[in-house]
């Protein structure tokens, strides 16, 4: 049940992040600007976010089984279709059709944690999460598939992959009756935690590790044929460096906060983060200084091997984050884990439409393509001091008398 799972969910985020890679060809066809790109890149994130609080609702009333099925079966149309959009608008459109692939995350979290005692939830839901790697997946295929027939040819393959796969699902996933909320529980009551303000800072940690996973994932390949001149299928392969391990290392983090708990996880991977991007925000700069010999000039600049290697790094950080806040929605919030993910997980899918927008448009007005990190960089800011306030002046990270598995409140 856990690998029919996961395969499910690489499948639907191999899906989700499509543009990342066709979205190159799509916008050298209709002359697009990095914000329409950005926005084009972002628009099946946004339905893919929004989705996620009544998915996780409904698989809590339902089953994940049905809702994992029902939803994939949906998305096939609109994947095939893509193949036969001509505007931009036919692009953004058919776009938020198939977005709806990225809500499966919030079906397959709660459906997956429940089959497992709480001191194994952790790694459980990391193996699922690891579906992230779908990512990855897609700048292996993708590309290779564009190259050798064009790129109408991968929507048309995926919407294939795709119903395969809702075939495949359902004949070896399993529901469990004992596993869903009861129908005395009512919607109101599901959702009464979310005035608990431990949900507001698990959504600020959510949007970085997996918002700006998200949106890292579809900026890159671009990135590296802008940036460093290469060929697509060459940029796929290096951004894959990041979404790879950004993805399959999830299950890692999970088993890493089973054992030492939520809060010590994410203090530590929002301490990479903020390192890794001050390095990468650094433009290209050439100099000139006055010395005592006259004038001598300087070049400061990450090469794309350097750039690769932090964001490899980047990538596994974020992997471990996104299990760590997922560790502390099942310690808090066992009975409601469906309602819950959904809210975070929405969160984090906000990240990841808004980000590539937002990425293209400081682009587009600076003219800076690192600009991106940049505003990563300040957004990791605000989370590391939310935390230390919130969390980590009461509580000790490291040593003997460091916390397990500790739960805080404001």
């Amino acid at each position: 049940m856990l690998a029919v799972s996961t395969l499910a969910f690489t499948v639907c985020f191999m899906v989700w992040m499509m543009f990342g890679v066709i979205g190159i060809p799509i916008k050298k066809m209709l002359n697009l600007n990095a914000t329409e790109f950005g926005l084009l890149t972002a628009t099946p994130v946004l339905t893919g976010s929004l989705i996620r609080v009544p998915l996780g609702i409904w698989t809590d009333r339902f089953g994940g089984r049905i809702v994992m099925a029902v939803l994939m079966a949906v998305t096939v149309p609109a994947i095939f279709l893509m193949a036969y959009a001509t505007e931009y608008w036919h692009f953004l459109a058919i776009g938020l059709f198939v977005g709806l692939a990225g809500g499966s995350f919030s079906v397959g979290t709660p459906y997956v944690a429940r089959w497992f005692p709480k001191d194994r939830q952790g790694f459980a839901m990391g193996v699922y999460g690891a579906g992230n790697s779908g990512a990855a997946v897609n700048k292996f295929v993708a590309p290779v598939i564009l190259v050798a027939l064009g790129w109408t040819a991968v929507p048309t393959v995926y919407a294939a992959v795709m119903l395969g796969t809702v075939v495949l699902f359902w004949f070896f996933s399993y529901s469990n009756p004992a596993h869903l909320v009861p129908h005395t529980v009512t919607f109101g009551d599901q959702l009464k935690a979310l005035k608990d303000p431990k949900v507001l800072r698990y959504c600020q940690y959510y949007s970085i590790v997996f918002g700006g996973y998200v949106a890292l994932s579809l900026w890159m390949v671009q990135y590296y044929v802008g940036e460093f001149g290469l060929d697509i299928r060459v940029a796929a392969l290096l951004a894959a460096c990041f979404s790879l391990p950004g993805g399959v290392l999830r299950a890692i983090g999970g088993w890493l906060s089973d054992k030492y708990g939520a809060h010590a996880m994410t203090w530590w991977v929002m301490w990479v983060s903020w390192i890794c991007l001050f390095l990468l925000s650094y433009p290209q700069t050439d100099f000139t200084i006055m010395t005592v010999n006259g004038p001598r000039s300087f070049h400061i600049g990450l090469n794309v091997y350097t750039f690769t290697v932090l964001m490899f790094v980047l990538g596994i950080a974020w992997a471990f984050g996104k299990a760590s806040v997922f560790k502390y929605i099942s310690d808090d919030y066992p009975k409601n884990i469906g309602a819950i993910s959904g809210i975070v997980g929405l969160a984090g899918g906000l990240g990841g439409f808004l980000l590539p927008i937002m990425f293209g448009l400081l682009m587009d007005l600076t003219g800076i393509r690192s600009s991106a990190f940049m505003l990563m960089y300040g957004v990791v800011w605000v989370s590391l001091i939310w935390m230390y306030f919130t969390e980590v002046r009461r509580t000790q990270v490291m040593g003997s008398h460091a916390a397990a598995s500790p739960s805080f409140t404001n």
